[in-house]
């Protein structure tokens, strides 16, 4: 049911007033129910507007490093889930979290930290040689 905001101009309060059709809004007499004055400016919401997707797949290496450039969090993941979804048999699991960080908006410097920092864990520490003596 479609609803509208007004705000009277003799008074100053808000009103919304809603009609089943848009036909029954079109022949409503509106007052303000607060003051009886048909002095009344129609109050215009915040309204959302979708952007356009941006076709990441299909970009040129030079045009994905000024998306890296760019330093925008979100896009560099939204770039990296359209590439992925490109890949036969889905994308690497280190890849899918990078791109899940990145979508929520984690800067790259730290998720690069953060991968080097689990790749030193994973890996063990190289132990020292052991020399044997010849004396027995």
């Amino acid at each position: 049911m479609p609803s509208y905001d007004y705000r009277c101009k003799n008074c100053g309060r808000p009103t919304t007033f809603s009609y089943k059709t848009y036909k029954d809004y079109d022949a409503a007499s509106r007052v303000c129910p607060h003051c009886g004055s048909a002095d009344l400016t129609r109050i215009i919401n915040r309204i959302a507007i979708a952007r356009p997707s941006r076709d990441y797949s299909g970009m040129s290496p030079q045009e994905m490093l000024s998306v890296f450039e760019g330093g925008k969090s979100e896009e560099m993941g939204a770039m990296f889930q359209q590439v992925a979804d490109t890949v036969p048999g889905g994308a690497d699991p280190q890849i899918k979290e990078v791109t899940e960080r990145l979508l929520k908006g984690d800067k790259p410097e730290k998720i690069e930290s953060d991968l080097q920092a689990s790749a030193s864990a994973a890996t063990p520490a190289a132990s020292p040689p052991t020399s044997t003596s010849g004396s027995e």
